[in-house]
């Protein structure tokens, strides 16, 4: 899909997400987004076009590191627990609980039996979470892996994208099997209906957003509100203070060589 048309497409829904973020904070609504997924399928761009018009301050995401070792002897979801959100808060996770049943079994981070614990009580978990109110919404983005081995070799070649690309993620590139066993096991055990499985085709990283966007949309009401944009009262001119010259003053950069202006 081109740009442009991504673009047309997205922007509209966008201004829906602006709605359902304002409706949200109006009703005091609690909103959790699950992000799952193979490596490069997306997870990061599509959390950046759900959030990049929302207000900061009513949405997190959450994206947490190899836990600590006092996290290691915690409740496994434990640490989760503390980002869920509070009233007219959204909070998308990239990655989340769901580590255990699939990073951290396949690449034996966890025991046999810890992975076992952890399928059982998750509908458990989940369902809690859902009791108490908060919506929670799962999605897993899908990816084959001709087109998983193209990105991984995208951000080796680009500098601004390599940081994307860890030792997990190399080491990764040759279990591709066993991640779809991990994720078959996982469906299976956790899609439930307080808090069902999306799965969504990011083979085209737009269409994917796209459609997901679309999705994530369609679970809430129409939210459309009436938004008055606060008028500006005018106030007198005031007179003109000399600027101080401690002041450091950028000038603006001269054009590049071959600058086209786009």
């Amino acid at each position: 899909m081109k740009r442009k048309t991504y673009d047309a497409l997205m922007e509209p829904m966008q201004r829906e997400l602006v709605a359902v973020a304002r409706w949200a904070r109006l009703h005091g609504e609690r909103i959790v987004v699950v992000m799952e997924g193979r490596d490069t399928a997306g997870k990061g761009g599509s959390i950046k076009a759900i959030t990049e018009h929302l207000d900061t301050r009513q949405f997190r995401v959450v994206a947490l590191p190899k836990p600590s070792e006092r996290e290691q002897g915690q409740w496994y979801f434990q640490r989760y627990i503390e980002h869920l959100p509070t009233r007219g808060e959204i909070v998308l996770f990239d990655r989340s609980w769901y580590n255990r049943a699939g990073v951290e079994r396949v690449m034996g981070f966890a025991t046999a039996a810890q992975v076992d614990t952890f399928l059982r009580e998750t509908p458990l978990f989940e369902r809690s979470i859902a009791g108490d109110g908060i919506r929670l919404l799962k999605y897993w983005l899908c990816c084959d892996q001709a087109q998983q081995e193209e990105r991984f070799t995208e951000r080796r070649c680009d500098p601004l994208k390599a940081w994307k690309l860890s030792p997990i993620d190399v080491a990764a590139r040759a279990r591709y099997e066993e991640y779809t066993d991990a994720r078959e096991a996982m469906l299976a055990a956790t899609h439930t209906e307080q808090a069902p499985w999306t799965l969504v085709d990011f083979n085209d990283q737009r269409i994917g957003r796209l459609t997901l966007v679309r999705h994530l949309l369609d679970q809430f009401p129409d939210a459309a509100l009436d938004h008055e944009t606060p008028v500006a009262p005018e106030f007198p001119p005031l007179p003109r203070k000399p600027r101080r010259e401690r002041y450091t003053v950028l000038k603006p950069l001269a054009p590049m060589v071959g600058d086209d202006g786009d």
